[in-house]
């Protein structure tokens, strides 16, 4: 039996199984970037941390999203903006409630001190 016909028989087509060898060759290669730099030390001490900020929702979360106009979505555009308006606000709720689990949530009031 010919090498093309053993192929065949095997479900390859003819040059197939030269193919997959090179293929296999090229996925050998070994990375040449690693062993030239310095190892870091993954356990050395760290400066403290500053206090962190009081995180302040947002009054109107949707805005950034409004101010880039309709989706071009020809035909679904106001239903598109609502769900993508529930989405941001959502995560904006979400984000605040983390942010008063940790401790840092911040009032309006508190912005507006910051700003004057």
């Amino acid at each position: 039996m010919s090498e093309q016909q053993a192929q065949q028989a095997q479900g390859q087509g003819p040059g197939q199984g030269q193919r997959q060898g090179a293929r296999r060759r090229r996925g050998r290669r070994r990375s040449g970037g690693g062993g030239g730099g310095r190892a870091n030390d993954l356990w050395r001490s760290t400066p403290a941390l500053d206090d962190p900020q009081p995180i302040i929702p947002a009054r109107d979360p949707a805005a950034v999203l409004r101010s880039l106009g309709t989706p071009p979505l020809q035909g679904h555009g106001a239903l598109v903006d609502y769900y993508l308006a529930t989405v941001v606000e959502r995560a904006a709720g979400v984000a605040a409630a983390l942010a008063a689990t940790a401790g840092v949530l911040g009032t309006l009031d508190e912005e507006d001190e910051q700003e004057q």
